[in-house]
């Protein structure tokens, strides 16, 4: 074949690739601009003060945003003693420890524990009369930090099983299937903001959901389900699996119905039970969505905002506060703009971190 051959050949191609490329203009330019620019500038100003409403310039402080959100340390409290050498005791008959105020206050002499707060307490020891203490610069972010994870962790397998399980109960070939597919979906169409307000109704202390338990369990004490630390972020969990999981479940039932039917009769035929099928023919059939059902949940879960900012504003006492959440009250309610870039930053790190660590758990699933 001749060169004259090979360059008229060629000419074709580069010309599909220039239209290709033309064609992806508008999209790499939106790309750019709600994407890369915002994650660059996102960065550039979590290393400065700036301030949303100040009208002069932001000053570069370096490292001091992400020092004052990551900071943390490991301190021992240690109990004081009598002149007979045993430990001074409370009216409890515990240890008798120290306040940490007293070693975190502005003129302490323990000049790298000054305006740390305490977040966790492990190792008491009553006969050593000492107890570990873990200090951190803003515990506010480290909690918003747990409760995202937490959230993350409870939600993502429940919610991908649950559709999953609705999806396998709607796929049967039963009368008025269609029916249910509508019902178990029609959440996902509800604006979260209605949804959110629906349960602060149904979740309030003289609410539908305590008069229900009423009637089953006599002598039952209504709870502030919102309202109490301890189970505030249990209710903004249950509310969030019944709102999306109508989702997935259309995104399981269509992976479904791409499982060809001769592989069901042809495991039949060989003596298998419903669960060899379900085992060997219909999970290795969803693989595929399997790992775009894990990742859109996951991404989902991390970016957890608007049920905490209409139902509980990140209380209380922090129980519901999240990352998105932070950086929100931090950039507008606080107007730290800088601070809030700090966090919105790291929390792209983080969900950038878990996408990765998803994908590399998958990878075999997904080729």
């Amino acid at each position: 074949m001749s060169t004259a051959t090979i360059q008229k050949r060629s000419k074709p191609k580069f010309r599909d690739n220039k239209i290709g490329w033309l064609f992806a203009l508008p999209a790499v330019i939106l790309l750019f601009f709600f994407t890369v620019l915002p994650i660059a500038l996102s960065l550039t100003l979590g290393f400065t003060n700036a301030q949303l409403l100040e009208t002069t310039n932001p000053k570069f402080v370096g490292t001091q945003n992400f020092k004052s959100l990551l900071g943390f340390s490991e301190f021992t409290l240690h109990a004081p003693k009598n002149g007979d050498g045993t430990i001074q005791k409370d009216s409890t008959g515990k240890p008798d420890f120290p306040r940490v105020r007293t070693f975190t206050r502005p003129d302490s002499p323990y000049i790298h524990l000054r305006g740390m707060q305490e977040i966790y307490r492990f190792g008491e020891n009553d006969k050593a009369g000492t107890v570990k203490v873990i200090l951190a610069s803003d515990p506010t972010f480290w909690r918003s930090l747990t409760n995202t994870l937490f959230f993350a962790l409870i939600v993502v397998p429940i919610q991908g099983g649950l559709g999953l399980l609705l999806a396998l109960l709607v796929h049967q070939k039963l009368k008025g299937r269609n029916i249910f597919r509508t019902i178990y979906f029609i959440p996902t169409l509800t604006s979260m903001v209605v949804v959110s307000l629906l349960w602060q109704f149904l979740l309030q202390q003289n609410g539908m959901v305590n008069k229900a338990i009423q009637l089953i369990i006599p002598g039952y004490v209504n709870i502030d389900w919102l309202g109490n630390p301890n189970t505030s972020m249990y209710a903004i969990i249950c509310l969030s699996i019944w709102q999306a999981v109508g989702y997935h479940m259309i995104v399981w039932l269509g992976g479904l119905q791409t499982i060809p039917e001769e592989l069901y009769e042809a495991a039949r035929m060989d003596g298998a039970t419903k669960w060899h099928e379900f085992r060997f023919v219909t999970l290795p059939g969803l693989r595929h969505t399997f790992v775009f059902v894990l990742i859109t949940i996951t991404i989902a879960a991390l970016g957890l905002f608007t049920q905490i900012n209409v139902l509980t504003q990140g209380g209380p006492l922090n129980s519901t506060s999240t990352l998105v959440y932070q950086t929100f009250t931090r950039g507008y309610s606080e107007q730290q703009i800088g601070a809030a870039s700090s966090i919105s930053f790291i929390f792209f790190i983080l969900v950038l971190v878990i996408s990765l660590i998803q994908r590399f758990l998958t990878r075999k699933v997904d080729e």
